[in-house]
């Protein structure tokens, strides 16, 4: 087989960008070491920046998101028992939208055939060989048979554990990581949101987390020592311990239901700052990860696909090479903006183990200082809603 691009991971970033070279003209296939509905059992994060939906629209691929999503104008931090609400239509004159990951994926999925973009799903040792040449490939076994795709470029969306990132040789990788000591309990349920809008809480027992996928869906997280388990946690004392966070703060209360999936993730800042190595290109999670603090992620991922695809396709349309070789610059930039902001929600409203009661106090400070400042507010307004591509 042979084409122009060949896509590694059939995540949104993957997905996404074969859509956008297939838009334009540009040949690709995508290469899903799962099967479809793997990647669509996957329970992610579902807040939205303008990047995201906007690139949505591009690709005509936006009805049911319209339709579904929940238009969020602003967003709360919770300090004791007072929230503090950040407007940011009122700062920015953006908005964010609540649309699950899951639903979003789906949407690419199901509009793929439309477009002629091929997506081979169940593709088994995947391997990248060639990079540094001008002529790379990609193998991978299916049906018990190796199969090869002859490519002029690679881009490596499959992920922080996928093939891609291993392809770049050690004495060519520069990467930093910062690991933190707790991890997100969450809980996801088909029961009424207990706010309008999220609220991140700094409270006594830790970090805790009131969102919602839609009006009847919601989605909760505490934070928890890395050496918990789930099945530390009956669904009734994670319920109780939301409640004791939220029901002094929000406007309905902690509504209980039967979970439909509860998960421990660890949280983690991680860059790789080698995101060109010869023909190949790295794009969202294979290429950083950020806390979740901040619903940063997918929307990361979208706009490393917005410069990788404008990029690939001012080459395969007039040979035009600076935004190839611009890509990692431009890309960084933006991704260390982002990974700042994380940082810091995470840094402002978790209780580090390490930390005393000075360092609570400075949260304290912190979060008051926000509750006055117009200013402070407009600048996490404007970090929250998404910077600028």
């Amino acid at each position: 087989m042979k084409t122009q691009v060949a896509i590694i991971g059939a995540g949104p970033s993957g997905l996404l960008l074969g859509h956008l070279l297939r838009q334009a003209g540009v040949d690709c296939v995508i290469v899903e070491r799962q099967s479809a509905d793997y990647v669509l059992g996957r329970i992610r994060a579902g807040v939205l920046e303008t990047v995201t939906t906007g690139l949505m629209a591009r690709l005509g691929i936006d009805a049911r998101m319209n339709a579904e999503g929940l238009i969020e104008e602003g967003f709360n931090l919770a300090s004791g028992d007072r929230l503090i609400r950040i407007d940011i239509t009122a700062l920015t004159g953006k908005h964010v939208t609540v649309y699950g990951q899951t639903e979003l994926t789906r949407d690419l999925m199901d509009a793929a055939p439309g477009r002629g973009l091929e997506i081979v799903y169940a593709a088994k040792d995947v391997a990248l060989h060639a990079v540094e040449s001008d002529a790379p490939y990609v193998t991978f076994m299916k049906e018990g048979e190796v199969r090869r795709i002859d490519c002029t470029f690679i881009a490596g969306c499959d992920g922080f554990h996928g093939p891609s990132r291993k392809a770049i040789p050690a004495h060519a990788v520069r990467e930093y990581e910062r690991e933190y000591p707790f991890g997100w309990l969450g809980i996801l349920a088909d029961v009424p949101p207990c706010h309008p809008e999220l609220i991140y809480a700094n409270t006594d027992a830790g970090f805790a987390l009131a969102s919602m996928r839609s009006a009847t869906r919601s989605r909760y997280y505490i934070q928890v020592p890395l050496t918990d388990r789930v099945e530390d946690w009956s669904e009734e004392r994670l319920w109780e311990a939301l409640a004791a966070r939220f029901d002094p703060l929000s406007a309905h209360g902690v509504t209980r239901g039967e979970a439909l999936e509860v998960s421990i993730a660890p949280l983690r800042s991680y860059v790789f700052e080698t995101m060109r190595h010869g023909r190949l290109f790295l794009a969202g999670d294979s290429a950083h990860i950020v806390p979740p603090t901040g619903a940063k992620g997918l929307n990361l991922a979208a706009s490393d696909v917005a410069y990788l695809s404008d990029a690939l396709i001012a080459f395969f349309m007039g040979s035009d090479e600076a935004g190839l070789a611009g890509y990692q610059a431009k890309a960084l930039a933006r991704i260390w903006k982002a990974e700042r902001f994380s940082w810091y929600l995470t840094k402002l409203m978790h209780r580090f183990p390490e930390d005393g009661a000075f360092e609570h106090r400075m949260q304290a400070a912190e979060l008051d200082y926000v509750a006055s400042s117009p200013a402070m507010q407009a600048a996490i307004a404007e970090n929250y809603v998404g910077l600028p591509l």
